[in-house]
């Protein structure tokens, strides 16, 4: 019948989630940052032999673009 068609999801790559959804969001951006640009600092610790300093300036910088992401993605809403 023609009423029983489902609503198609509206979905889009610029949609923010809602609720809990941009929790998880921001967590996993956090995380991935400082795993990312930690890991990159551990690697140009390995190759400079720094004993870690990079790896710590890498995890900063992690957390720093993760918050700029957060802020882009999650601010305040239009």
């Amino acid at each position: 019948m023609a009423g029983d068609q489902n609503p198609r999801p509206s979905g889009g790559p610029d949609d923010v989630p809602s609720g809990a959804g941009q929790g998880w969001t921001a967590l996993s951006y956090l995380i991935a940052g400082m795993l990312v640009w930690g890991f990159i600092g551990w690697l140009v610790d390995r190759w400079l032999g720094t004993g870690g300093i990079a790896t710590g300036i890498g995890v900063v910088l992690g957390m720093a673009g993760g918050i700029i992401l957060v802020v882009r993605k999650l601010g305040t809403p239009n």
